[in-house]
This record gives C-alpha cells, structure tokens and sequence, in this order.
C-alpha cells in the first residue's frame, strides 16, 4: 500500500469519529477566497447553485496586502487590492453566495458526496468541491518586512514593479524567478541588486546570462537581508555578509522576494495529485482533479501566472467545470435562489450555452 493510500485512510478514520449525521449538504462547496474562489462563487451563484464558500485563513487572499492594483481590466485608474476583493464578494452574495468564515481543516474525498470538516468541528457534506485556497509567498521572517508589505515590499515585481520608476530596488534570490524578476523591474528601476546568499546562482545558465549581462543588474553575492528600513515605506535594506560577517546598509526604495511561494493545499494532498511543490494538477484544458467532482482553481494550480486575473478566469472554469459535472450525473443542485438574491437575471450558463 502506498504511503498515499495510508495517509487517506488515517484522514478518512478521523472524520469517521466525528457524526455527520444531519450535516449540513450543500450542491457545491468552494474552500478558499481571493479572485479565483470568488469568481467561482459567483459563476455557480448565478447557475443556481447555492455554493457556500469558506473563507479560510486569509479571506480575500493575497490582494489584501496589496496596496494599488493597476493590472486588472475595467479599472482604468487602479483599485485598491481590498477594495477590490470587496467588490468580488458583494456581486457574489448579489447571486445568492453563502460566504462564511471558517477553514476547511480534513476532508475525506474518497467518493460523493465528500465529508469535509470546518474548523475541526462542524461537518459538512458536498457533491462538487471547488479548491481555490491559493499560494503563501515565502518571506524572510523580518518584522519590518512584514510591516512594509505593500509599502515597498513585494512578492511580485509583475504586480508592483512600475511603482518604482527611476529609483533602486532590490530582488532576494538566485533562481530562475528572481532572475526573472529582476530583467522585469530593470524596465522601471534606475538600478537593480540581486541579493544571493551564496556565491553562485540557482538559475538556468540562460537565465543567468541574461541577467548578468544586464547593465541594470548588480549582484551582492554572499549576502542576506537582515532588516528592512523605513517608517511608512522602505528607505533601504540592511545587509550582513556571511562570510565576513560584515553588515552595511543599501538605499533601495523596493524590496522583492524571489524566494518561491507555498501552496496552500496540505490538507488534500493525501487525496490529490500534486506536483513535488504541492501545487494540484488539473487535467489539461480543465480544473478537473484527478478525483472526479473535485476541482482546483486560482494559484493552488497555478505556479507559473500567480495573477489574480488569471486566477479569475480558472474560477470561472471551475464553476463551469462543477455545474457541468453536476448535470451530466442529474444532480439537481439548487432550484432556488436563496432568499435576497437577484433572480432577475438568467443564469451564468445561459450566456454560455448560448455561446455555443
């Protein structure tokens, strides 16, 4: 028996001591917020499906860190990252989406209608379940770093890089990302360091020539970040080299971690396939899993775009993805709007039937 075969049948026992008799059973249930989870919550929302959505641990996800977001469409000055997560949940409880708070903590996916567990109390039974608990960038540990995100600290130079035109700005890593990174924020930046603990990089030998050979880009090998500066927003960085010991201080105005993102998915793990990261592989053209009326969607999937409009869109592709399942095995879901809901409108699916 696999070590796989072993742990779901350890997380299967678990939920067979808790009593799910008259547990609350919902049509579709969509663990995880943020663009992805909420897109989702609205599409099944307007198919009448009365998801019922669990917030998690970080309700909103990522962008509500975020200060400014330039990058979504239909918003031609910028948006605030909360404010806009805030506008994704009033058109999904417009639609009839349950949102609450709470963290799905085991889940028991072995067959439907799936045994799910709200923070390891109260259970609930689903017949579709759509994953969008996204991916935790990976900090340093920095008290101030903390303090200054979004104030000059960053996980995504894609996201924030042209805040910081003509100034410096520093990358931490030496893989393939943070080169990646670092090119991008040299078409903003007056000068980018990359910050490397060791004296040779991680990243692809093409990657590497390409930064190196970057007259924007200065490489302090040899060097950790050990505190970052500023009251309201990042001044500079204090750096120590390893092998010396010796610290001194840079004048950065931005600081951007490279150094990988976690994916929020440990708790189904043990039932789904994931790559060695952790990231949930869908099958390709879908956000199926490889268990049938489970599907994934936003960066719990996703380790190469991170954006929150691709994000949004695989949300979409999750309702659909769940509606359609639910239909081809006649499960008729909701056949109601719950009460205060719009039924005004036809049907997200309607559209899409009707776009062939």
């Amino acid at each position: 028996m696999s070590d796989e075969s072993r742990s779901a049948e350890t997380s299967a026992a678990r939920l067979d001591s808790i009593s799910f008799m008259g547990a609350e059973h919902h049509p579709v249930v969509i663990v995880g917020t943020g663009p992805a989870g909420l897109t989702a919550a609205l599409y099944s929302a307007r198919a009448r499906l009365a998801p019922v959505v669990y917030r998690g641990p970080q309700p909103g996800g990522q962008l509500l860190t975020t200060t400014d977001v330039e990058n979504y469409p239909g918003f031609p000055e910028g948006v605030l990252g909360p404010d806009l997560m805030m506008k994704f949940e009033e058109q999904a409880s417009r639609f009839g989406a349950d949102l609450r708070y709470g963290t799905i903590t085991a889940v028991d996916l072995s067959t439907p209608p799936f045994r799910l567990l709200v923070d390891d109390v109260t259970p609930i039974t689903a017949d579709t379940v759509i994953i969008s608990t996204g991916a935790s960038a990976r900090y340093l540990g920095l008290e101030n770093e903390q303090r200054l995100l979004g104030h000059g600290v960053s996980a995504c130079a894609t996201c924030d890089g042209a805040f910081f035109p003509d100034v410096e700005v520093a990358v931490v890593g030496g893989g393939d990302t943070a080169m990646e990174e670092a090119l991008f924020l040299t078409r903003f930046a007056s000068r980018v360091h990359i910050i490397h603990r060791r004296d040779e990089l991680r990243a692809s030998r093409i990657m590497q020539d390409r930064a190196l050979s970057n007259d924007k880009i200065e490489v302090i090998w040899d060097t950790v970040v050990v505190d970052v500066l500023g009251e309201a927003e990042v001044e500079g960085i204090r750096i120590r080299n390893v092998k010396s010991g010796d610290t001194a201080e840079l004048a950065v105005r931005g600081l951007f971690l490279a150094i990988g993102h976690n994916p929020n998915t440990e708790v189904f793990r043990e039932w789904l396939d994931t790559d060695e990261i952790g990231y949930i592989r869908t099958r390709p053209g879908s956000t199926a899993t490889n268990v049938p009326g489970v599907f994934a969607c936003g960066d719990a999937q996703d380790s190469v775009y991170r954006q929150a409009v691709t994000a949004a869109g695989t949300g979409c592709m999750a309702a659909i993805d769940a509606e359609r399942w639910l239909a081809e095995r006649e499960m008729p879901g909701a056949t109601a709007l719950p009460a205060g809901a719009d039924a005004s409108r036809p049907s997200a699916f309607d559209a899409v039937d009707q776009a062939g």
